[in-house]
């Protein structure tokens, strides 16, 4: 499903009015029958009170009351700005309401009494905020937070940013939010899912093509879509027609690392998986491989590769694998770095880098224009701080390091989106959500996933399930839309069965066959 900026969403309106003659008056009275169809949905309760400001919102509000109060619900309207102020549409609406007996008084103070047994519907702000809420509006919200009532909000709750999800001073907890056409970017990105509740999407008349107009370039990665790109496999087949892979991972007390980014390789269908690992940790490898092959290369002598590992890794790409996937627990040694440096200038098959990869890359983004085939990233908030900013980042104070982190929490998308226009590489930013950039600026937002999975070792399965799917012959952005996918739905599967405190990352990796029956079974539904 396409996901939208309050910009994008208002030139949705307005050429709906204007080219396609809908008025904005019959918007809004269905956005208001939409409000108040939910409400009665939802609930038993037939006491309501709607907290109102003078835009559109607003009036999308006083609309739901007057539908509501016609249907016998004991309704008032808190209007929290006079009636010289409202805007044109909103203005409309509180007259008709006042006409058909709607309450509404003029207020910028909510008491206990008011809402007193009442469910309330947050019709104060909307989408078009752009400055911190302040004032008697940010009293409001912070009463109403405090309050023991339910809240459904219209279109957004007051206060979230439509276009990051952010809080803007103060802003409503809503219980269920109600939007229209199509979710917002803040509906999608945190705070603002929190602050939303469950969300539901109406339909109030908006011309279809333009809601799934391709110039709109940001969606979201849904079930629906992600069973779609799962890969054939023909009956007449064998291992070597779904990829072989090249996973160069692990060091000294980082072996794990390699085995797990392997395991998921395989487990999402990689027909060969060879691990490159620091010869002086062969034997640690060979005890503890079933399906993997082991190529040994060499090292420093103590557990870390060795810039001299170079030709047999080349080597081995040009006679053998398809895939390189390269980063998990490899260290940042000065050797490894130039390792890596040197392959970035030279490899011809697609590479997946991670974790010490990206490390490696810090405040040196401008490399990945070097690259010859296509590179995708997979970067969590702090790896992609330090790949941002520089190389000092590693030895920055906590407190600035916490900084940079919350600058990018805050502009995952812009700042995923651009990073991979500058680059010409795949960005997925891990996290909540996992959000995927392709370098034509398009973005794709991860719907699966739980809290469970914010434990060691997860972005190592998630490079194996991207490296096993890019085996396949996937294209890069289909194979990190399906890879970010389906490693969340593989967390929630074992989160199902073993709970969020216990869950682990080879938890993830047995869960990946479930995951695929899951995607399957949908895609072939009756």
């Amino acid at each position: 499903m396409k996901v939208v900026t309050a910009e994008q969403m208002r030139n949705i309106d307005l050429v709906t009015i204007e080219k396609y003659g809908i008025p904005s008056t019959v918007l809004m009275e269905r956005a208001g029958l939409s409000v108040a169809e939910k409400v009665r949905e939802l609930f038993d309760k037939k006491k309501v009170i709607v907290l109102a400001g003078g835009g559109n919102n607003g009036g999308d509000g006083i609309a739901a009351a007057r539908n509501l109060h016609n249907w016998g619900w004991h309704v008032r309207v808190l209007l929290m700005l006079r009636e010289d102020k409202l805007s044109p549409d909103c203005l409309s609406q509180y007259r008709t309401a006042k006409h058909s007996g709607v309450s509404i008084e003029f207020r910028k103070v909510v008491t206990e009494k008011d809402l007193h047994g009442s469910l309330v519907i947050d019709a104060l702000l909307g989408t078009g905020i752009n400055k911190d809420v302040t004032s008697f509006m940010a009293d409001v919200i912070r009463f109403l937070n405090a309050a023991d009532v339910k809240i459904i909000a219209v279109d957004i709750p007051s206060g979230i940013s439509s276009d990051s999800g952010q809080i803007m001073g103060a802003a409503v907890q809503a219980d269920y939010t109600v939007t229209f056409g199509l979710p917002k970017i803040g509906h999608i990105l945190f705070p603002g899912a929190d602050y939303s509740g469950q969300l539901f999407i109406e339909d109030i008349g908006f011309p279809e093509q333009l809601l799934s107009a391709e110039s709109l370039d940001f969606e979201t990665i849904e079930k629906n879509s992600a069973s779609l790109l799962i890969p054939e496999r023909p009956g007449y087949s064998h291992k070597g027609d779904y990829g072989h892979v090249l996973v160069i991972a692990g060091s000294q007390g980082k072996t794990g690392a390699a085995l797990m980014t392997a395991k998921a390789c395989l487990r999402t269908g990689a027909g060969l998986v060879t691990i490159g690992v620091p010869e002086t940790l062969v034997d640690v490898f060979q005890s503890r491989v079933t399906e993997e092959m082991v190529l040994p290369l060499p090292d420093m002598g103590k557990g870390t590769f060795s810039a001299k590992a170079y030709d047999q890794i080349r080597n081995f790409l040009d006679t053998s694998a398809n895939v390189l996937a390269i980063g998990p627990g490899i260290t940042v040694d000065e050797d490894t770095a130039d390792l890596l440096r040197k392959l970035l200038e030279t490899v011809t098959v697609p590479m997946v880098l991670d974790a010490d990869a990206i490390n490696i890359l810090a405040g040196r983004k401008d490399l990945l224009k070097k690259v010859k085939a296509p590179v995708i990233l997979t970067p969590h908030v702090g790896e992609m701080a330090r790949l941002l900013k520089s190389a000092a980042c590693r030895s920055m104070k906590d407190k600035d390091k916490e900084g940079l982190r919350s600058e990018i929490e805050r502009n995952r998308i812009g700042l995923s989106r651009t990073t991979a226009m500058e680059t010409g590489a795949y960005f997925v930013l891990k996290g909540a959500p996992t959000i995927v950039a392709d370098p034509e600026g398009r973005i794709f937002i991860n719907t699966t996933g739980n809290p469970g999975m914010a434990t060691g070792g997860t972005g190592d399965v998630l490079t194996g399930i991207l490296a096993g799917l890019l085996g396949q012959g996937m294209h890069p952005v289909d194979a990190c839309r399906l890879a970010v996918y389906l490693h969340g739905l593989a967390g929630d599967t074992a989160a199902e069965t073993l709970g969020m405190h216990s869950l682990i990352a080879s938890d993830i990796i047995e869960s990946i066959p479930r995951a695929f029956l899951s995607l399957h079974a949908y895609h072939h539904r009756p």
